[in-house]
């Protein structure tokens, strides 16, 4: 059992530190700016392959393909998604891989076309065995990755029997939480309830995590969460057009299995707010508003309506929360179709500085919608999200177009990092290295994961 001390918060903080600095230039790219679209400060060299356009002195190197046989004798899923990276022994990187893979994506999943690998793993691993015939085949994959040799050294399976594996968030205890988008439910050849999250340890050593769901973080479409690591509470987005905004306050900080108690974000004097500015715009640009958070009852949600009796009981709407990410007592999470445009908006969340306790109303939290896309050549529906070491955000768009991956840096510029000249497939789940040497993202409909290295220093 892992121990939530001192040491852990502090080393995690301080990586997370960089988030706040990054944000601050999200302010100046709400299309508002008219620098803000032409203002690209990095030139992409073009690769003679036509795979990765990147700039001059970036290399790309493709380390894992989906197909290909892993140590623990599974194949690499496919349609890797959100990823967290971790110190390992000697210099070595964990990382941990979502695959966003539904019940019938057979060639996309672990045990090969038919399935055929499926007596290979142990029942009581799989949180849905599928009745041995049509198994979940999302979950997650981790791999052990050598920065000098520039090669992964182990690659295994580390999860089995979910669904839908997107984005997730890292915790101070060397740990992914994983979460299912999806509110799949028990009936036919699917033997129990989906939509959860569950914890995946980042281990060198190959071993299959307990299937076990935090069912008290709730039941519903999750995307990705981010923790606190001054309270232990763990916030969490929705990806559905209409989702809302939660935080599960953990009974015991760090054991998250130990029961909580799950709130959904509301505006103080402004109930069932639409935050989504589709039809009028109800929030404006850097407008405080003061938060309350609502107690949600009912979690395990039977009938997928904890978003609808979220709003009706006064939570906040938004436009399909994606990307999160903790900075210094302040939250940012991206919802990708939010604004007039439907082309993107962030918010940045300022905890209370007794969040989570009974005196919280006396200093609510405050919420600020930090940037609103009106031009889609700007920003276009990014979800997942990181923030680079010299501070820069670093994103991926999602809009079924040319896919980029894009950086905002700290004066508010945006420029683009890597262009995808293979397939219209997006970029997903970018993470950077303990180190802030490598970047590693998928390219999530060819099956790729890349590792990018390059001068970042002349990025800073």
């Amino acid at each position: 059992m892992h121990k939530y001390n001192s040491y852990n918060r502090r080393s995690f903080i301080k990586q997370s530190a960089l988030v706040s600095m990054g944000f601050l230039a999200l302010s100046r790219c709400s299309g508002r700016e008219p620098h803000a679209k032409n203002s690209a400060v990095v030139s992409l060299r073009g690769d003679s392959t036509r795979y990765l356009d990147l700039p001059e002195g970036f290399e790309y190197e493709v380390i894992s393909r989906a197909g290909d046989k892993m140590d623990d004798g599974f194949f690499v899923p496919g349609r890797a998604d959100g990823m967290g990276a971790f110190a390992g022994s000697n210099g070595r990187v964990i990382v941990v891989r979502n695959h966003e893979n539904s019940i019938d994506l057979r060639e996309g999943g672990p045990f090969g076309a038919k399935n055929e690998l499926l007596p290979n793993i142990d029942r009581n691993k799989l949180y849905d065995a599928g009745n041995l015939t049509v198994p979940s085949l999302g979950g997650t994959t981790t791999f052990v990755y050598n920065e000098e040799t520039g090669r992964i050294e182990r690659e295994y399976l580390s999860l089995a029997g979910t669904i839908r594996n997107c984005a997730g968030g890292v915790t101070p205890w060397n740990s992914w939480l994983t979460c299912e988008e999806t509110t799949a439910q028990k009936g036919g050849q699917i033997e129990k309830d989906h939509g959860f999250v569950f914890e995946v340890p980042a281990v060198e050593k190959m071993v299959l995590a307990e299937p076990r769901p935090i069912t008290a973080m709730g039941r519903f479409n999750h995307e990705a969460v981010a923790l606190d690591p001054k309270t232990g509470i763990v916030y969490q987005t929705e990806d559905e057009g209409d989702g809302l905004i939660y935080r599960y306050i953990p009974n015991v900080p760090g054991q998250l299995h130990e029961g909580g108690r799950l709130q959904a974000m509301a505006i103080i004097d402004q109930p069932s707010l639409d935050t989504r500015n589709w039809k009028s715009r109800k929030v404006g640009l850097n407008q405080p508003l003061k938060v309350e958070w609502l107690d949600v009852d009912d979690v395990l949600s039977p009938n997928n309506d904890l978003r609808l009796r979220g709003f009706e009981q006064g939570a906040a709407r938004f436009a399909r929360g994606e990307g999160i990410w903790f900075g210094k007592d302040e939250l940012f999470f991206a919802c990708t179709n939010g604004g007039p445009k439907k082309a993107g908006q962030v918010f940045r969340y300022q905890t209370s500085p007794a969040e989570g306790s009974d005196a919280e109303s006396q200093q609510p939290g405050i919420l600020e919608l930090y940037a609103e896309s009106e031009d889609k050549t700007v920003l276009h529906m990014c979800d997942n999200l990181t923030i680079a070491p010299w501070g820069d955000v670093i994103l991926c768009e999602d809009n079924g177009e040319l896919n980029h991956i894009r950086g905002i840096n700290q004066s508010g510029q945006i420029y683009d990092f890597a262009v995808n000249r293979s397939s219209s497939s997006e970029f997903a789940g970018l993470v950077f290295s303990p180190s802030g040497k490598t970047l590693f993202v998928n390219i999530q409909e060819s099956g790729e994961t890349l590792a990018i290295t390059g001068p970042w220093e002349r990025l800073a």
